[in-house]
């Protein structure tokens, strides 16, 4: 074993910890070329197709696209009739000789979106199909589809515009300025303040930090159907902690402040109010904030009532309530209740012409779409719709006038395919194929959709369909193609419980060597790690090359397997994952004799990362080395949403749900080789937490390493970072895990 060296490695200084001292040893090391293109690619993802659009009548498609290595995106039109695109309007046309600039504002609403790439991040699309609204740089500019292809800049007011919407009616643009909204008339051109007195801790109009990060809820107002009234949410963080993000890299620049709630201590307080468009007094929605203090979901349909959904603080308790708005008056639709938490689902309530709704529920022990109509007293249940045998996992298109839905579901959790189902007679069908990751968007008649696609041996294609599946176009890629199909297989191990598991071989597989093993975790909620994409096995591909078996599995707590299943972790993160993954670990050891068992390391990012370093502090008799990616240290350290719907509104410093998580408890017993990696800037899950468990370290006398990446949040989207991070990640465990051996 080489020696170790504690404490903080910098990015840009010498690596001792790989024992290099030249730059063309690290190239016999490891062969960074693919890492090059991977990283300047962003994963061969630049340069595809996406956030497509088709137009009301279903003839054209919109959408995003950058070159393949350039991550600015533009704004392009498919005519399906022609099979011509046409650029429509594009970030160098826009800002002529100028830069892209984003405030501290907007860069954090894109973190809780997960967007990284510049250029242009969304659009939004009249009824008609005539005008497009493109934020862009702070700034408004509206596309003319009429034939003049015209782009006309809004003159809005200086200052920070967020969340721009075109009104129903395509008459006005509404957006979030300063902490309150604003309408803009577009037959005046003319913006006036809808919403005052909005400030950095009294929003109007905005999210607040656990919506977005938490509930994907990423919009603080909504518009009637009608365009005559705007609700908006009113978030007051008065009372929260604020936590300051500072960048030591750039000490220059002061801190950011944000309302970060922590477990057990304030939340933001939220109410609702709705008011009239032209202006005047906000009629505040009235529900028992007490009980219910999260808002969830706002939601006001053509068909059917302004809805809220609102949640308990221990999130066990949920409530859909139809609101009276001209009143405020609100009454329960309908109400769940779980021991542990109930699930969010942000596609329902969706209202049918005939004042029914399409509600989601797992009081059955799966997520299972139901067909409810309103009652006197709240709603009933009229049928369920689909099958028992298929996992919901989203709402896609409803046709009321065909009585027709289209959702996404799987047998397993590591497929998504696409089925119609008639919820008068109950004839379903499966659109597509069954081996891999399907998702669609429809056009407003419902006779076209845009098909996004992925298997295990093919990139994201995007398509267009008709009615009865049969393709009319493939939008335009300009996307590098990766040099290797990954080898993986896909199996499902254990005996006394069942896991999905994948498992990837270096692509030169000698079946004679026995190889060392990397289990690539991530393990928690909401996030399954073992989907059949091919797009998320090329980095597990070319860690195989350098000499290992990469292994991925998904355990107790992952979605997608049940409501016993996925409650199993609750007030248990520092025991049930990482027993599944020893317990999966062993069962596919079994089954693959080339796995040596002896040498496995392990891996992750975000609660993987978490799980990674938790693997090596309690067993390792099973790991033997480990990389943590901004892993969460001390559950008390992060956001109240996310941690007390798994471990409980804590009832003290103590709560012993929380002492069993941290992974302070269990830092003195860590006796393996330990890579901590992490954003100095993240406001998600903040590098205090990796400081608290150096310092934890430290003191009890353990060897460890820590490697800071300056100025970047939870996110790596720097190539130059991405390419050196997979490198040096390949070196370590090189290092500490060993090589292939002859069985």
């Amino acid at each position: 074993m080489a020696r170790r060296y504690l404490g903080i490695l910098v990015l840009t200084g010498m690596f001792p910890l790989f024992g290099w001292a030249q730059e063309e040893t690290k190239e016999q090391l490891v062969n960074t070329k693919f890492l090059r293109d991977y990283s300047s690619t962003r994963g061969f993802m630049l340069g595809r197709p996406t956030n497509s659009r088709l137009t009301p009548d279903g003839k054209s498609v919109l959408f995003l696209r950058s070159p393949a290595r350039v991550p600015k995106r533009s704004l392009f039109e498919l005519d399906l009739a022609t099979g011509r695109e046409k650029e429509l309007a594009s970030p160098q046309a826009l800002l002529k000789e100028g830069e892209e600039t984003l405030t501290p504002e907007e860069k954090t609403r894109r973190e809780r979106m997960r967007i990284s790439v510049g250029g242009f991040t969304s659009f939004h699309l009249s009824k008609d199909g005539t005008l497009v609204l493109v934020p862009f740089s702070g700034r408004l500019f509206l596309v003319h589809r009429d034939g003049s292809r015209t782009i006309r800049e809004l003159k809005t007011g200086s200052g920070t515009i967020i969340d721009a919407k075109l009104s129903p009616d395509s008459k006005m643009v509404s957006y979030v300025r300063d902490h309150d909204v604003y309408l803009y008339d577009l037959a005046t051109d003319k913006e006036r303040q809808l919403t005052t007195g909005g400030s950095r801790l009294v929003t109007h109009g905005l999210a607040e930090f656990v919506a977005q990060e938490e509930m994907r809820r990423y919009t603080g107002y909504w518009w009637s159907p009608d365009s005559r009234y705007v609700v908006y949410e009113e978030a007051d963080a008065r009372d929260v902690e604020v936590w300051y993000v500072a960048d030591p890299f750039r000490p220059e620049r002061p801190a950011f402040p944000s309302s970060y709630p922590r477990p057990g201590k304030n939340n933001v307080k939220v109410r609702v109010g709705i008011l009239p468009a032209k202006g005047g007094e906000t009629t505040w929605i009235k529900w028992d904030v007490e009980r219910f203090p999260y808002l969830a979901q706002v939601r006001w349909e053509k068909a059917g009532p302004l809805t809220i959904t609102v949640q308990s603080r221990d999130q066990q308790a949920l409530a859909l309530l139809a609101v009276d708005a001209k009143t405020g008056q609100t009454r329960l639709l309908v109400s769940e209740r779980d021991a542990a938490w109930v699930n969010l689902h942000q596609d329902v309530p969706r209202w049918l012409d005939d004042r029914s709704f399409l509600w989601v529920s797992e009081r059955s022990g799966a997520p299972m779409l139901e067909l409810r109509s309103v009652t006197a007293s709240g709603s009933r249940l009229v049928k369920t719709i689909g099958s028992e045998k298929l996992t919901y996992q989203g709402l896609v298109d409803v046709d009321a006038r065909a009585a027709e839905v289209v959702f996404r579901a799987a047998i397993d959790p590591s497929r998504t395919d696409l089925f119609q189902i008639n919820y008068r007679t109950g004839n379903q069908k499966q659109m597509t194929a069954g081996d891999g990751i399907y998702d669609a968007v429809y056009s407003a008649n419902h006779k076209t959709y845009v098909l996004q696609s992925v298997t295990p041996k093919t990139m994201p294609v995007t398509t267009v369909h008709d009615r009865t599946g049969r393709r009319l176009a493939t939008l335009p890629s300009l996307a590098e193609k990766p040099p290797f199909v990954p080898n993986v297989e896909w199996v499902t191990v254990g005996a006394k419980r069942q896991f999905h598991a994948s498992l990837t071989r270096p692509r030169k597989f000698d079946k004679k060597m026995r190889y060392p093993v990397l289990l690539h975790v991530y393990g928690g909620p909401l996030h399954n790690k073992v989907r059949r994409a091919m797009n998320t096995r090329l980095i597990d591909q070319w860690l195989a090359d350098q000499g290992f078996i990469v292994a991925s599995l998904d355990g107790r707590g992952t979605p997608g397997r049940g409501r016993d299943w996925e409650r199993a972790i609750y007030k248990h993160f520092g025991s049930v994952p990482l027993a599944d993954q020893v317990e999966g670990l062993k069962a596919l050891g079994q089954r693959f004799p080339e796995m040596d068992l002896n040498r496995v390391g392990v891996f992750g990012w975000s609660f993987g990362g978490y799980l990674s370093a938790l693997a090596v502090f309690r067993r390792p008799d099973v790991f033997k080395a480990a990389i943590a990616g901004a892993p969460v240290c001390d559950w008390f350290d992060y956001d109240t949403h996310y941690t007390e719907r798994y471990l409980g509104v804590p009832k003290g410093p103590d709560d012993e749900s929380y002492r069993e998580g941290s992974l302070l408890t269990y830092a003195p017993q860590l006796r393996r080789p330990l890579l901590i990696i992490h954003g100095t800037a993240d406001d998600n899950v903040y590098f205090r937490h990796t400081l608290k468990l150096a310092d934890a370290l430290f003191r009890s006398g353990k060897d460890f390493d820590v490697l800071p990446l300056p100025g970047l949040t939870h996110m790596v989207p720097d190539p130059v970072v991405m390419e050196r991070l997979w490198s040096r990640m390949a070196l370590f465990f090189r290092q500490h895990v060993s090589t292939p051996h002859q069985r």
